[in-house]
């Protein structure tokens, strides 16, 4: 004999409700019923689905930390051609500096 698979929530101690179910006459909906679209980080697979928040918690985790690596290292990008933009106009500067220094004759302030 096979049993079905109950989803139980922890928060109401109960079965879960779902995005809505009948008790006591009233329509009811779990606040934290939500439904997610978009790619799933691990496999790529598409993702249109309802599932509690407490669920989603880990697949969300790695999304947003996988967004934090590819932030961290365009920002590791984006330094590294500002510090090659500086060097190269910290270079033009000194040449500037050098060919002026040798024309400008010391003036004694009084």
């Amino acid at each position: 004999m096979a049993t079905q698979k109950v989803k139980y929530c922890p928060l109401i101690k109960d079965e879960c409700i779902e995005d809505g179910a009948i008790k006591d006459g009233k329509l009811v909906a779990c606040n934290f019923w939500i439904k997610i679209r978009g790619k799933d980080p691990q496999t790529g697979a598409a993702v249109d689905d309802g599932d509690c928040a407490i669920n989603w918690i880990p697949m969300l985790l790695i999304e947003n930390n996988k967004v934090n690596y590819e932030s961290g290292a365009a920002i590791e990008s984006f330094r590294n051609e500002m510090v090659k933009a500086n060097d190269k106009n910290t270079h033009i500067l000194m040449k500037k500096l050098e060919a002026n220094t040798n024309k400008i004759e010391p003036k004694l302030i009084k």
